[in-house]
């Protein structure tokens, strides 16, 4: 459902002691499919991933966007020489983002940016410490993103540089959401966001090659895929809502997205959505996670589990009619609260990344968090 088919009416009580915060339907944007984590054959260690055949698989599955993220140790620093440079590098329906992976001794980084910026002088600085690093993200002016932080190459970076979080790498990864719910228990906003770090295309009939080209298999561009809810269609929206918070992941842009919803007084209007931090009074709030797409088999019931402080606070199952879930609790006033919500179930099939569905479990969707007293 729309955010804009959830009510019009303010909360007045609560505008009076809490900042500004417009209601939920009073709110105009648009939902964009992208991958904010993909590598083409700029990157040294990929396979038959041409960028060409990257946004043509995109442009056919409906995204909107996409950040080709090669490694920037690979052509030391000159991505905007390289992937940038690449005449390929252009879609008539999808918006591009700048960017790369930041491949360095700390750990992996993606930057994203709404246009180009000198990559070059971020890679020379790559050993820096972060009281000099901090200042040139600031002046650069992109979006930094922590990858994959529990991985091989776990990221050491501070987090206090850092705009979101990969809590979701590749077709099966997620632990990246331990990481996650630390930072948000500490009192940071951090966005959780999704990116495929698919290296490996298809291979050509009749051309010999590697096993791990046949990742495309089940994992590909959009596994999993990042939704923003955007404010329109350009770039420097699809930064802003990555920006705020106004994230959510899917297994597959197939399947259904999450979407976590607030009333705050309980009179059937919404009045904030994920991203948002409100304030708590003390009273009871009604939550709503729905899932919105997907769902090609009716009646399909999912397993919600919302997550307060990081711990698992209510475990139940969407309406089947429906496709969502309505529950209650009361924020406590003047404590540092957030809900965040995961769904679990058969996930939908995703056409030319079939063996998807069957591997890596079956997380089907994660919202970001409503914050209560961060801010």
């Amino acid at each position: 459902m729309a955010w804009s088919a959830l009510g019009l009416a303010a909360t007045p009580a609560l505008a009076q002691s809490c900042p500004a915060l417009k209601p939920v339907g009073q709110r105009s944007g648009t939902w964009l499919s992208g991958d904010l984590h993909l590598h083409s054959r700029h990157s040294l260690d990929s396979t038959h991933n041409e960028i060409a055949k990257i946004i043509a698989f995109a442009e056919g599955a409906g995204f909107g966007f996409l950040a080709i993220t090669d490694h920037d140790n690979h052509v030391d620093g000159a991505v905007a020489d390289h992937t940038w440079a690449d005449p390929e590098h252009g879609s008539d329906s999808l918006v591009l983002l700048y960017g790369a992976e930041f491949t360095t001794h700390r750990g992996h980084a993606n930057t994203f940016s709404a246009e180009p910026y000198d990559h070059q002088a971020l890679w020379d600085a790559r050993d820096a410490d972060d009281a000099e690093l901090n200042p040139l993200i600031e002046t650069l002016g992109i979006h930094f993103s922590a990858n994959h932080p529990e991985n091989n190459d776990p990221f050491s970076f501070s987090y206090d540089q850092v705009d979101s979080i990969e809590v979701w790498n590749s077709v099966q990864m997620t632990s990246g959401v331990t990481v996650w719910d630390d930072l948000l228990k500490s009192g940071r906003r951090i966005t959780g966001r999704g990116g495929s770090d698919a290296h490996h295309g298809a291979p050509d009939d009749g051309e010999e090659s590697g096993s791990n080209s046949y990742e495309r298999w089940f994992n590909y561009v959009g596994t999993p895929t990042t939704w923003v809810y955007a404010g329109d269609a350009g770039a420097p929206d699809v930064i802003a809502a990555l920006d705020s918070g106004r994230v959510s992941i899917s297994a597959n842009p197939y399947g259904p997205r999450v979407e976590l919803f607030a009333d705050l007084d309980r009179d059937g209007v919404m009045d904030a959505a994920m991203g948002d931090a409100v304030c708590a009074h003390g009273e009871p709030v009604r939550f709503e996670a729905r899932l919105s797409g997907g769902r090609s088999e009716h009646g399909r019931r999912y397993r919600v589990t919302v997550f307060r402080n990081g711990a698992t606070w209510l475990e139940t199952r969407t309406d089947p009619d429906t496709g969502a879930v309505v529950f209650e609790d009361t924020p406590p006033a003047g404590e540092r609260t957030y809900y965040r919500v995961e769904i679990n179930g058969r996930k939908d099939a995703y056409p030319g990344v079939g063996l998807s569905r069957f591997i890596g479990g079956d997380l089907v969707a994660m919202s970001n968090p409503i914050y209560f007293n961060y801010e």
